[in-house]
């Protein structure tokens, strides 16, 4: 159960958002309380060393007149001197002559030459760290030195700098609570939407409405909307086809059955043999009718051919030829027209040899028994042009452009096929990249063209 959330919250949009701003919330905070650190010890030191200056300078002004009183000044000073706190460091100092002779002092005030250079220095004095300043009157009489221990002002500038840092601190979680429930609101309409698509039935391919969507997620809800119309698309297309089916199977399934009773109830031999002939002639129609179905079928869920290989375009003619020649009827003749040296065209030489056959098999139909089918090879750039044309009476322009629908029959022997042979024509085409077209020819005929077959060196 526990890695089960730990994966939803991996893959969550919503804690990978927060994750992402709390890294930069907590990386900006770490930078400020860093920054904000360093400078409030700083000012914290700069106004320590402030607090020096104006103690010298105050002393300074104190003595120039007062010189005979200053071991008394020294005492009173000493009888002021507060506890050790870090806001108040005891205040040490020396008191002296230009010359270096010292007047007065404090009574731990470090012992040095009050001579030294003015301004600030830091020194160690038995084990202890000092921050002291040498400074000196304008006419050069009298000399201060005042110190302090600099254990207490670093302890002293550590208390400023987490006093500053602490709001800081307290500030993260609140503002982090923030963020999440931002983030919360934010994602709130993409969480309908799921609802909305969660709560539909398999028959709701109705689109999504695209109002009140953020923007970023508008493709997402186009594209399912997309994906619904290409969904109701083929979803009506089997229903139609489903339907299609069922008709053309219904038709030789009744006469096979008519043909059954004649032959039961027939006593005369010749009427029953023509009875079982067509019985014969209703079986092979309805298998060659299932076979195409099933073919369809197959081809349908595929998204490109299943082998792809260079074909010799001869020999794939030349089978196909081959296999058909016994069924020529009368003195119909095949006629082929190949370039010298034609190049090999990719695909899948099984579906390409179905469909050769399937325009041929449709040629044969609506053909005269003594005329003469062609087969020619186009070949220019990277691209093959493969056709078959016929004598018979083509088809009306008013149908061209249905040919290779599914179940569609168009021309004078309409009744003699199922419809399906050029739609499994065109359904390979696609699947090659290709395309089928069809045309009566000006001199009579009609003819029918898989285009742009790509070239294996296309």
């Amino acid at each position: 159960m526990t890695s089960t959330i730990s994966h939803d919250r991996i893959h969550s949009l919503r804690w990978r958002l927060l994750a992402a701003i709390g890294a930069v919330v907590m990386t900006t905070w770490l930078l400020t309380g860093w920054f904000s650190y360093t400078k409030a010890q700083h000012e914290a030191e700069e106004l320590m060393d402030g607090s020096l200056a104006q103690t010298a300078r105050m002393l300074l002004a104190i003595i120039h007149d007062n010189e005979d009183d200053l071991i008394e000044l020294a005492g009173r000073l000493a009888t002021v001197r507060g506890a050790e706190d870090i806001y108040e460091p005891p205040l040490e100092f020396q008191i002296g002559r230009g010359d270096g002779s010292i007047l007065a002092r404090s009574p731990d005030a470090p012992e040095l030459p009050i001579l030294g250079v003015a301004g600030y220095s830091d020194i160690i004095r038995h084990d202890e760290s000092w921050r002291l300043l040498n400074a000196v009157s304008d006419d050069g009489l009298y000399r201060v030195q005042v110190a302090q221990s600099i254990n207490l002002r670093d302890r002293a500038a550590l208390e400023v700098a987490i006093q500053t840092l602490l709001p800081l601190v307290l500030i993260v979680p609140v503002l982090i609570l923030f963020i999440y429930l931002s983030i919360k609101r934010a994602l709130r309409p993409l969480e309908r939407l799921a609802g909305e698509v969660s709560a539909r039935t398999p028959d709701n391919l109705a689109a999504l409405p695209e109002q009140r969507i953020p923007t970023e997620a508008q493709p997402l809800v186009k594209a399912i909307n997309r994906l619904f119309v290409r969904v109701g698309r083929t979803l009506d297309n089997e229903r139609r086809f489903t339907a299609d089916a069922a008709h053309e199977l219904r038709t030789p399934l009744a006469a096979l059955k008519v043909q059954a009773q004649v032959a039961l109830l027939s006593g005369d031999t010749p009427a029953r043999e023509r009875a079982l002939q067509q019985i014969g002639l209703g079986v092979d129609r309805a298998g060659h009718l299932i076979d195409q179905l099933l073919r369809l079928a197959r081809l349908d869920p595929l998204n490109a051919p299943p082998e792809n290989q260079a074909i010799d375009p001869r020999r794939l003619i030349d089978d196909c030829v081959a296999a058909i020649a016994q069924a020529l009827p009368g003195s119909t003749r095949i006629h082929v027209e190949l370039p010298e040296t034609p190049r090999a065209i990719m695909g899948d030489a099984s579906l390409l040899d179905i469909a050769l056959r399937n325009l041929l098999d449709n040629a044969l139909r609506y053909t005269p028994s003594d005329s003469t089918i062609r087969i020619s090879l186009r070949q220019s750039g990277t691209s093959s042009h493969l056709q078959v044309s016929d004598n018979g009476p083509g088809v009306p322009a008013s149908a061209l452009e249905r040919l290779g629908e599914r179940f569609f029959r168009a021309g004078q022997a309409a009744g003699n096929g199922n419809g399906l042979g050029l739609a499994i024509v065109a359904r390979i085409a696609e699947l090659h990249g290709a395309r089928l077209a069809a045309e009566n020819l000006p001199g009579g005929g009609f003819s029918v063209t898989l285009q742009n077959l790509r070239n294996t060196d296309g």
